[in-house]
């Protein structure tokens, strides 16, 4: 499942890794927008297979960021 970003921000860090198994709500990405942190949680359990994105990249609404299968 492509997991997007449901706001524009900037990304902070993962909290998971490639590989890591994840349950539904587990969050993935911590981002900053709008001057605060957004957590970018796992809509699905899974593992974590391929993020698109990298620490320190700007993202936009709608941009897919990971990928849980």
């Amino acid at each position: 499942m492509e997991i997007k970003s449901r706001v524009p921000g900037k990304i902070v860090r993962f909290e998971k890794q490639v590989g890591d198994q994840v349950a539904v709500r587990d969050v993935l990405i911590v981002m900053e927008a709008m001057k605060m942190k957004q957590l970018v949680p796992s809509p699905v359990a899974g593992v974590v297979k391929e993020y698109k994105v990298q620490p320190g990249d700007r993202v936009s609404a709608g941009q897919i960021v990971a990928i849980v299968e």
